[in-house]
């Protein structure tokens, strides 16, 4: 019915996040230039937009399968629910299987940013190591 909804709304706040988070980045960068050195580090309005990424993907083809099976429809009140008086089975369907896909595409991207930062001071270590060896 509309559990896509949720993601999507995810989505648009994690997009106007990243793009708050970039900007600022950017300033630092450009205001400290020695902050800029030689480690491997991706910045966070990256790892962020990976989750943009997987948020307006799943969140399109949710919508596409809900479009598909007649749920969501080109006019006024958009949602069969809605015009249908099923108003309260609707939201329980955002507030269980829109929240948990939400939860579930944050939780994969959080282990995907555990699992680069891992990556990111193994490399960073190497380079030290490397660096203090020759």
């Amino acid at each position: 019915m509309a559990c896509f909804l949720v993601p999507t709304t995810e989505a648009i706040v994690t997009t106007i996040l990243a793009k708050a988070i970039k900007s600022k980045e950017n300033k630092i960068a450009l205001s400290k230039p020695e902050l800029a050195d030689s480690t491997v580090k991706i910045p966070f309005s990256t790892k962020l937009g990976w989750l943009n990424n997987m948020l307006w993907g799943g969140s399109a083809l949710l919508a596409f399968e809900h479009v598909w099976h007649g749920e969501v429809v080109p006019f006024f009140p958009f949602l069969t629910a809605v015009k249908d008086g099923n108003v309260a089975e609707m939201l329980q369907e955002m507030g269980t299987a829109g929240i948990s896909m939400a939860l579930l595409v944050t939780s994969v991207w959080g282990i995907m940013v555990g699992v680069t930062s891992i990556m990111e001071k193994n490399q960073n270590k190497a380079k030290v190591t490397g660096a203090v060896q020759a």
